[in-house]
């Protein structure tokens, strides 16, 4: 708080910019969805051709309602995706030094000892941490939701 002078002189307290900003914005939390992998191939024809999630099944019905769901509660999603399956990815272990491309090793789809993979994610932006657990519970899954709040970086 920085102390201004009034104009008639007695002294008045006012926030600098940043102590508003840093009281008034949401926070932002990513939610990974953890499930078995899913067979990403049987939508990806309809959804080359712009077809809505609507159209390509009652799987995508269920993130529909979970985006209804989140505007009720006030918050904003930000962005999201659902990822292919695991066979159009890989891990990667970069190189090290000056050899990070060189000397990475690449691993193809996810790790094999893993039942469960991150088959999509949300980002919602939030105002308090309650309703960010809230929407948590809500993200539709076959698994488990990991819920993270994003570091703010400033851009």
């Amino acid at each position: 708080m920085l102390p201004q002078p009034a104009r008639d002189g007695a002294a008045t307290t006012v926030r600098s910019r940043t102590d508003l900003k840093e009281r008034t914005m949401p926070d932002t939390y990513a939610y990974l969805i953890i499930e078995p992998d899913w067979d990403s191939d049987t939508h990806l024809a309809q959804a080359r051709r712009g077809g809505t999630t609507s159209e390509m099944s009652d799987e995508f019905a269920a993130h529909k309602a979970f985006q209804v769901a989140v505007a009720e509660l006030g918050a904003q999603i930000v962005g999201g995706a659902a990822l292919q399956n695991a066979k159009y990815g890989a891990v990667v272990r970069p190189g090290s030094g000056d050899d990070k491309v060189a000397g990475a090793v690449y691993t193809d789809a996810p790790y094999t000892e893993s039942a469960e993979i991150v088959t999509g994610f949300y980002l919602v932006r939030v105002d308090d941490e309650d309703t960010a657990r809230r929407i948590a519970a809500l993200v539709p899954t076959g698994g488990v939701v990991e819920m993270r709040k994003v570091f703010p970086t400033g851009g």
